[in-house]
């Protein structure tokens, strides 16, 4: 059997440990022969390497890996790139979450402003990041799941239109675990589900057991009383702002009773509510920075201080089985039914035909299949088509150096309330980012 080279894009991140435990766990259905890990923080990037060095060594020592910050040397003989990057680290991420916030604005790292801000980092690093595969690599898949996705996957649409990149999410991925917890069962495997929306942004309209039966009744009752929150057990639900997320959701889905939402409607649907229950000195980002990001740095150090990674505290990311999951259905043309970001095209029938938009679709070696969705109901339709003008508006505004376009893109989220506020957020913003974004005209 083949074995597969593969180029981890942002190898500095507190993901990528969990990401090639992954890996690891599942070499017999998807072996490895080398793994790359890029970044432009070679300093943060040694850590995460020298410790996966050490893990690799003591569990597959077969597996060669290589670390480096030259582009030539990380994209070269590649199969496959895991694009997960963040432009500008956490440290902008808590910007994009406070400048919002001080002026009376959700603060969120992928939804309203803070989303758009990250959406005009994102978008250079990752076409920098498809130009190097198609460079060294041409044959290669990305598969991208850098934040903002809806953002990302709207320019890799209209700026690199023939990239093979698969844009996805694991936001659904960590509901629908919620979700099969909830109903007994043992993973969200289990399920075969029909979703339609934006990223970030969508509903569920039926949730079947592997048979075919309707699951939806019993799940619908559940959100309608609980939300999201199962027994308290969950990674997510030990994290404060995750427990409140993952509750509001019988909130949200009070608005239409049929379909189960995703978490992030609540920063639409429910801005005032967010902003009265945020907190501008401790944010999000802040609760990252002192929690997953200090622990796999320290756990990371620790396995270096040790020289082993036996008692490593560090654990496989059950997240990046979809994005395992996705290399090998195109690997082996498994032809596996998957949420992913595509160009609408006619799924969604009553709506633009150039949105991307989030379904399921059928992945074989050719990339996906999109499933039709059919016609969808006006509540959600109206929604979608005002976020599919934002992220539109956005990269525009990226490709034209549009100071007009941005200041329309940030009035038209459902998260501000007025073109002045947007325009006192954009020009904060523009500070923030001197660093990151095209000059603005």
């Amino acid at each position: 059997m083949k074995k597969f080279n593969i180029t981890i894009a942002g190898g500095g991140s507190t993901f990528t440990p969990g990401i090639i435990l992954m890996l690891l766990d599942y070499l017999e259905e998807f072996p490895i022969h080398t793994i790359k890990l890029y970044d432009n923080d070679e300093a943060r990037q040694k850590t995460i390497a020298d410790a996966c060095e050490i893990m690799l060594k003591e569990r597959a020592p077969e597996v060669r890996l290589l670390a480096s910050t030259d582009p030539e040397e990380a994209f070269t003989q590649v199969d496959f790139v895991m694009a997960h990057i963040r432009v500008g680290k956490y440290a902008m991420r808590e910007l994009d979450e406070k400048i919002p916030l001080k002026h009376g604005v959700v603060g969120q790292e992928t939804c309203g402003p803070g989303g758009i801000a990250y959406g005009m980092r994102s978008i250079p690093g990752v076409l920098e990041l498809v130009d190097y595969m198609e460079k060294y690599s041409p044959e290669a898949w990305m598969l991208n799941y850098s934040n903002p996705a809806a953002i990302v996957a709207e320019a890799t649409r209209k700026l690199r239109p023939n990239a093979k990149i698969l844009n996805i999410c694991d936001m659904p991925i960590g509901i629908e675990e919620l979700i099969a917890k909830n109903l007994g069962l043992s993973s969200r495997k289990e399920l075969e589900v029909d979703y339609y929306g934006l990223n970030h942004f969508g509903w569920w309209t039926d949730i079947r057991d592997k048979a075919g039966n309707s699951l939806m009744p019993e799940v619908i009752k559940h959100v309608t009383q609980h939300g999201y929150a199962t027994d308290g057990t969950s990674e997510l639900e030990q994290q404060k702002s995750w427990n409140s997320t993952l509750k509001k959701a019988k909130d949200i889905q009070a608005l239409d009773p049929k379909t189960v939402p995703n978490t992030y409607l609540k920063y639409y649907l429910f801005p005032d509510e967010e902003v009265a229950h945020s907190n501008i000195e401790f944010t999000r980002a802040n609760e990252v920075m002192e929690g997953r990001e200090a622990f796999v740095f320290s756990e990371c150090q620790a396995i270096i201080d040790k020289g082993t990674a036996k008692e490593t505290k560090l654990t496989i990311d059950e997240h990046a089985s979809y994005i395992v999951d996705l290399a090998r259905a195109i690997a082996f043309n498994k032809k596996e039914r998957m949420l992913m970001i595509v160009e609408n095209n006619g799924a969604i029938r009553n709506f633009d035909p150039t949105a991307m938009v989030e379904i399921p679709c059928i992945v074989g070696s050719s990339g996906p299949e999109k499933l039709v969705v059919g016609e969808i109901p006006r509540f959600q339709k109206s929604l979608m088509e005002q976020q599919v003008g934002v992220e539109k508006l956005v990269v525009e505004a990226f490709e034209e150096g549009s100071y007009q376009k941005l200041w329309q893109a940030i009035t038209l989220s459902k998260t501000v309330p007025s073109a002045k506020v947007a325009k006192d957020i954009l020009d904060d913003l523009i500070v923030a980012n001197q660093a990151f974004w095209p000059e603005l005209t």
